[in-house]
């Protein structure tokens, strides 16, 4: 079986101000690259700092592909319908050649209703011109002649069509990303039916994987990521010391939201918000437990709700790396 490739994903949520957020990560992930990680991975969003810190997920990606060698460098994800089609494919093209060939280029429709507003978009536009702005992308790296036969995307990139993966929780959007033949990005976590509240991440997930793999052409070969918050300590007593505001703070916002809440300790959010926390083996018998795992080609962690320290994020990186991957890929 091929080995699974292992990420680290980061939505620049450090507590601190934005360009020490994007010091900040750009260490984290070439503290990752030294510890045999094969990709990292940043995420897209627009005006609340609180949900990420990052709007320009390209300009940001150049910075850190100037800093580092080996390790793929993915978005996940860019919210395409607040971009313009033809600037996303233009700049991806730049900076996969700038950073030879390491770009993997995850999309999303976006999930934060009044984000589309200044973009003179409404919330139940998104996917229309999530569809219209990935066709065009998909044609300007084909080639194709852009509104006036003398005009193609130069750099071109046909390279890129085939590092394109699609954000999804539902079971079609699985299915339109497999007929595309694209890969199939599975979240850390994601809302439960308000009348089956206890089911598990991959009692939702695996049926997504089942219409993916279904759907997939002959002959294209699998891509599904599957993103888990996972945050790994020298012990239990400290990794839930570390953990205990972070979720804490989710659980308070996602009550505020209107989502139900059940329990009221760490331990009650920890279930809940499918996060991984502990001492190494306490960590790899959570996640043991999750079957899409299993069925993944690419797992990136993430420290997201937790929201340790910097250093404690590094730690976790050096741990996941030695205890955590030999056991999992």
């Amino acid at each position: 079986m091929t080995r699974k490739r292992l990420g680290f994903f980061t939505r620049l949520l450090d507590d601190a101000p934005a360009k020490e957020r994007y010091r900040l990560a750009t260490e984290q992930i070439r503290h990752a690259e030294r510890h045999g990680f094969d990709t990292a991975w940043i995420a897209q969003h627009h005006f609340h700092e609180r949900e990420g810190g990052l709007p320009s997920p390209l300009v940001f990606l150049a910075h850190v592909a100037a800093q580092t060698e080996t390790i793929r460098l993915g978005t996940a994800i860019i919210t395409l319908p607040m971009e313009n089609p033809l600037r996303v494919a233009e700049d991806a093209a730049v900076l996969d050649l700038l950073a030879d060939g390491r770009l993997e280029v995850g999309f999303g429709s976006g999930g934060t209703p009044t984000s589309f507003l200044p973009f003179g978009l409404t919330f139940e536009q998104r996917g229309a011109t999530f569809a219209d702005h990935l066709h065009l992308i998909q044609s300007a790296w084909r080639g194709d002649s852009l509104a006036h036969p003398d005009n193609h995307l130069y750099p071109p990139a046909p390279q890129l069509a085939e590092r394109v993966w699609i954000a999804t929780f539902s079971v079609d959007g699985a299915v339109r990303a497999a007929q595309a033949g694209h890969g199939l990005m599975l979240s850390r976590t994601q809302p439960r039916p308000a009348d089956q509240l206890a089911l598990t991440l991959d009692q939702i997930q695996n049926p997504i994987i089942d219409a993916y793999l279904a759907a997939l052409p002959s002959g294209i070969a699998p891509r599904i990521l599957a993103s888990r918050t996972a945050f790994v300590a020298d012990s239990d007593e400290y990794a839930l010391k570390v953990a205990t505001p972070g979720l804490t703070r989710q659980a308070q916002a996602h009550s505020a939201a209107g989502h139900t809440v059940t329990g009221d300790s760490v331990t009650d959010y920890i279930r809940q918000f499918d996060a991984h926390i502990g001492a190494p083996n306490t960590v790899l018998a959570s996640l043991a437990e999750d079957s899409v795992l299993k069925r993944a080609t690419d797992i990136s962690f993430q420290v997201h709700s937790v929201e340790p320290s910097h250093r404690d994020t590094l730690r976790s990186i050096e741990l996941i790396a030695e205890h955590i991957a030999p056991q999992l890929l």
